[in-house]
């Protein structure tokens, strides 16, 4: 049952009314900025958010607006994320009935997509903007209005982009591509809800993970645009085509935890268990990415038909992502090139080379210039070594490439251009031979270099260290 009042606002140290808490419901209410200590008060003045709360859990508030906040009663209040997807709860690896204490009926409810958006809070369909160009005026300033000049440069620094705009690279990026690419008038969407879309897909990445964040969401959407606009491809793409690769790009890695599905499957957590132990994080991205539309919105004025095609499209297109299943596709897109057979007219193999498109996308770090490259490279590799300090925290197998012990970013990075991206790219250059992939193979090869020099240089000062440890004193 779902209540609705309108609340002054009420100072966060006080203890919340007892016969607030008494019923399960919402509250929808009319929220002042300064309740959040938020930095921009024209950002949220005229936001709406709600409050629900639950009887069997009388000691938090979960206040939601743009993210969610826990208001405790004597504890003053703590930032929780407002994903789907929950922080690993470490209590799983203690015992059983920890973890049916820890994740009730309510918890699944709130963690599940899909059920996300049958709860469609009401705070979403606040009063909209009088002038939807105003959105443009705060983010399009300076030096980054500068560098969305040349968005697609492949040179493109999403890391200083993401500094100049305050951490809103994902949705500054992705509104002005929407734009750029014309969709926005095509498609007759509403710039608030587009907006605001892309401020929940934004918000739904962890920023703790080191490596999946936005930030890495934003670049695979650059690199997604650049790819785009590849002579072969642009010839043939429709707006739809555009549109479905933007929203894929950005939502690809839609939830991460920063862990990887091996390590999802033997703690028994729950979504490997959803998903059977298939795809796992990749079905979880793209559940959560639908999840996301429909409670925006976005589409919501397109016939159901259309609705579902754009659905199952994107699963498509970020299920393609697996990297344990490279090898099918990769098979797949060689046949077609070594037959000559591929015919960009044709919807499907259009769909097969969006597939291929995001994929390169997903893992074009190391074609990157060596400075963009190195960041990326070392930001992932710090994700592994977490996720093996962990496993070794709670005596669990290591998984490969995460005990930073025996590991090394350069040996990571070697293995990975090996065996995954040469074979990716060289592919993607047999289809699409221009000067851009020539330069993506180039710092390819340039950057691998770097790492076994890298590496030459740490094997010599390991023998330096042995030779005067045998020495002696």
């Amino acid at each position: 049952m779902e209540l609705c009042y309108q609340l002054p606002v009420l100072p966060l140290d006080r203890p919340v009314p007892q016969h607030v808490l008494s019923r399960r419901g919402a509250i929808s209410f009319s929220s002042s900025s300064a309740l959040f200590g938020c930095p921009n008060p024209r950002q949220l003045s005229q936001r709406r958010g709600a409050i629900s709360y639950d009887s069997s859990d009388q000691t938090a508030l979960y206040i939601r607006m743009l993210g969610d906040v826990r208001v405790r009663s004597r504890a003053g209040f703590e930032t929780e994320r407002r994903g789907s997807h929950p922080y690993i709860d470490f209590r799983i690896f203690h015992s059983p009935s920890e973890v049916e204490v820890s994740v009730s009926a309510r918890n699944l409810r709130r963690l599940l997509s899909f059920q996300r958006y049958l709860r469609s809070s009401r705070f979403f369909r606040g009063t909209t903007a009088s002038s939807s160009l105003n959105i443009l005026d705060d983010d399009y300033n300076g030096q980054a209005k500068c560098m969305l000049e040349k968005v697609g440069n492949w040179n493109f620094d999403i890391f200083l982009f993401d500094r100049l705009t305050n951490g809103n690279s994902l949705v500054t990026l992705a509104f002005h591509l929407f734009n750029l690419h014309g969709l926005i008038d095509y498609f007759n969407l509403d710039t608030i809800k587009l907006r605001r879309f892309l401020v929940l897909v934004q918000e739904d990445y962890h920023s703790q993970n080191p490596y999946h964040n936005a930030v890495h969401a934003a670049d695979v959407t650059q690199a997604m645009h650049c790819y785009l606009r590849e002579p072969k491809l642009a010839k043939f793409v429709t707006p739809w085509d555009i549109m479905l690769s933007l929203i894929s790009a950005a939502t690809h890695d839609l939830d991460h935890p920063g862990v990887n599905q091996p390590f999802l499957i033997k703690t028994n957590h729950y979504l490997a268990t959803l998903y059977k132990n298939t795809s796992v994080l990749e079905n979880h991205h793209w559940r959560s990415a639908v999840g996301l539309l429909r409670e925006s919105g976005l589409l919501s004025h397109m016939p159901l038909e259309s609705r579902q095609q754009m659905e199952a499209q994107l699963g498509a297109l970020i299920l393609a992502t697996d990297i344990s299943r490279q090898n099918d596709y990769l098979a797949l897109f060689r046949a077609r090139l070594d037959r000559g057979d591929l015919r960009l007219e044709n919807a499907s193999h259009r769909h097969l080379v969006l597939q291929m498109a995001l994929k390169c996308a997903d893992i074009c770090n190391p074609c990157r210039t060596w400075e963009l490259s190195k960041q990326w490279s070392e930001k992932v590799t710090e994700e592994f070594f977490h996720q093996g300090d962990t496993e070794k925290k709670y005596s669990l197998s290591v998984s490969p490439f995460c005990d930073r012990h025996s590991e090394s970013i350069a040996n990571i990075q070697i293995g990975f251009m090996t065996y995954l991206v040469e074979p990716l790219f060289t592919e993607w250059a047999r289809f699409s031979d221009t000067k851009l992939s020539q330069t993506m193979l180039g710092h390819l090869g340039q950057n691998k270099a770097g790492w076994k020099g890298v590496q030459r240089g740490s094997a010599r000062r390991e023998d330096a260290r042995a030779a005067r440890a045998e020495a002696g004193p």
